[in-house]
């Protein structure tokens, strides 16, 4: 992924400064998009707007009176090879403004990266709309107390079955279905704990 993004930030995007964002979801959301990529590309749409949002209201302007962009690649697998979407999002650092005339060459406003607040609000933002979608999209049910995916049940033998045991590190068929998967970790060095 860091070969990709560099190419598209040296030999494709402006240049302008760019921040790399990162998105993860929940083992559900994961399973939901990779059965249904529509949702998917409802979310990514939510995420850029949400994102694009911020950066004109840093800069001081509004929707109509600046433009940015982004690049997202979407990645469907984890380290493991597992079963994990994910996005990486190369989101220009700033705002394009034209001066006073459409013939004017636009110019690139910098914003300052998010600081801690800001990017907790910006997940929070994005978790609200993304799950206000789920429920107009008929997928998410909320109560007083819970939300939950209003999934039909899941057929265990076929492929949505694999794909979420793929999610969650699981043995999907055999004898061993249902066990966690053996994964092997580097340790460190002995006497480096000390």
């Amino acid at each position: 992924m860091a070969e990709s993004a560099a190419l598209l930030v040296d030999d494709i995007l402006p240049e302008a400064p760019v921040l790399q964002w990162v998105l993860s979801f929940p083992y559900a959301l994961r399973f939901l998009f990779a059965t249904r990529p529509a949702v998917m590309g409802g979310v990514l749409g939510i995420v850029y707007r949400t994102l694009a949002t911020h950066q004109f209201r840093k800069a001081g302007y509004t929707q109509r009176s600046a433009r940015t962009g982004a690049v997202t690649l979407i990645q469907r697998f984890g380290s493991a090879l597992n079963l994990n979407i994910h996005f990486h999002m190369l989101l220009l650092n700033g705002v394009y403004t034209s001066r006073h005339t459409a013939k004017d060459k636009p110019r690139f406003q910098r914003v300052k990266a998010p600081d801690r607040a800001e990017l907790e609000q910006l997940v929070y933002t994005i978790s609200e709309r993304t799950g206000r979608y789920l429920e107009r999209q008929g997928l998410l049910v909320r109560d007083l107390d819970n939300s939950y995916l209003a999934l039909e049940p899941v057929d265990e033998t076929g492929l949505e079955g694999v794909l979420g045991s793929s999610i969650t590190y699981r043995i999907a068929v055999g004898p061993q279905q249902g066990r966690k998967a053996f994964s092997l970790q580097i340790l460190p060095p002995a006497g480096s704990l000390e």
